[in-house]
């Protein structure tokens, strides 16, 4: 392996467009932003690579990932496969948060904590919630902010579920304190302490979370709502509540069954967002990778399932260049600077110097994703994977 990469006159987005530059990457960090960088008088080994033709953009943050796959909704033979390395790198993503949904049971935390590290060995970043759909919330070390506090992999609580047949149906109470321990537990710990929420397709929508911060010192920062493309009332109760301070999120495992049932594609979701005046750094896309994906008629009973895939994340951003006419650095914020700083991941989602050497290379003539780097190391290469999983 090389010591030095030089990735040589490409185009950056930062997120923020950079122009040309000329890139050094050293010891797992970008070391060098600049121009006209020579390398040929270094004693250590490097390689160089002819940007030209590509943009580069910073590794891809997926906020909610279930690595060790979730329990299906129509039994024991429908729960599904737990994530691969190459699920992520050969689509882009380069740090996954892990989680629990539905099923705390068969899916454990101490089996989501043990893939997450096998990730992190593998070679992405890796992140997990404490804590599951369910509320009382099932932790690791007794507690939530212990959790939060004495394991590092640990970065907030969730999925917690809402306006959902499938959720504990939490009480204001309960969500506040739920709340409550993430706060207390992120700031002993130095973390955000997120409380990521499943938002169901019920007529609540998110009340509860107003509900739960209303007459507290709490604030709706603090809840990170995902699957807001649910459908349409969904879809704009999260644009009421970016209005009102807080960071949506939009899921791009959308299936036929999902569009048929009314869901708002995740590309069409940011678009329309943007147009509706909401910033970029309050949009961000989740893939919901190996989730169970089902549909659900009007009385509650399964219709279908399928599986939520990592590589849809770049396949909407794409989407919404392409179909959308969304910038592509807008496009792009969204599955990078934007999930980074909610989560308080502060040396991911940017291209500056001392950020961890996270980056994507994009072929400027069809959007598609050429060469990753995950921690400075090469993972694909012409779209082929260099680096595989242990079982893969």
């Amino acid at each position: 392996m090389n010591a030095l990469t030089l990735i040589k006159d490409i185009t950056v987005l930062a997120p923020s467009p950079l122009g040309r530059c000329d890139v050094v990457v050293a010891g797992g960090k970008l070391v060098a932003i600049g121009h006209d960088f020579n390398l040929a008088a270094s004693a250590i080994p490097y390689q160089t690579i002819d940007g030209r033709a590509f943009y580069l953009t910073p590794g891809f943050v997926d906020s909610l990932v279930h690595f060790i796959g979730g329990g299906g909704e129509g039994g024991f033979a429908t729960r599904t496969p737990e994530m691969q390395l190459t699920d992520a790198t050969l689509g882009g993503v380069t740090t996954a948060i892990g989680a629990l949904g539905t099923d705390a049971t068969t899916r454990t935390l101490s089996n989501l904590f043990a893939k997450a590290h096998a990730l992190e060995v593998e070679g992405i970043s890796t992140y997990c919630y404490t804590g599951s759909y369910e509320i009382p919330c099932r932790t690791l070390l007794g507690s939530i902010t212990d959790d939060l506090i004495l394991l590092d992999k640990c970065i907030g609580v969730g999925e917690i579920a809402i306006s959902d047949h499938r959720s504990s149906q939490p009480t204001c109470d309960e969500l506040r304190k739920v709340m409550a321990a993430a706060r207390v537990g992120g700031m002993l710990a130095g973390k955000r302490g997120i409380v990521s929420v499943h938002v169901g397709a019920g007529a609540r929508c998110l009340q509860p979370l107003y509900e739960a911060i209303a007459g507290t010192e709490l604030s709706l920062k603090a809840f990170y709502p995902t699957h807001m493309n649910r459908n349409a009332a969904v879809f704009a109760a999260g644009l009421e509540f970016a209005r009102a301070g807080g960071v949506i999120d939009f899921t791009t495992s959308t299936t036929d069954f999902d569009l048929a049932a009314g869901e708002v594609a995740a590309a069409a979701a940011l678009a329309q967002a943007l147009d509706a005046g909401i910033a970029i750094t309050q949009l961000s896309m989740s893939s919901d990778g190996n989730a169970s994906l089902p549909l659900y008629d009007t009385a509650g009973e399964l219709q279908g399932l399928q599986v939520g895939q990592v590589r849809s994340l770049f396949a909407a951003a794409r989407a919404a260049v392409q179909c959308y006419q969304v910038p592509l650095a807008h496009a792009i914020h969204s599955i990078s600077a934007t999930p980074a700083a909610i989560l308080g991941l502060q040396h991911k989602g940017h291209i500056r110097v001392g950020a961890d050497a996270d980056l994507v290379l994009l072929r400027q003539d069809d959007l598609q994703i050429s060469d990753v780097f995950a921690k400075g190391r090469h993972m694909v290469a012409a779209g082929q994977a260099l680096v595989k999983g242990t079982f893969e």
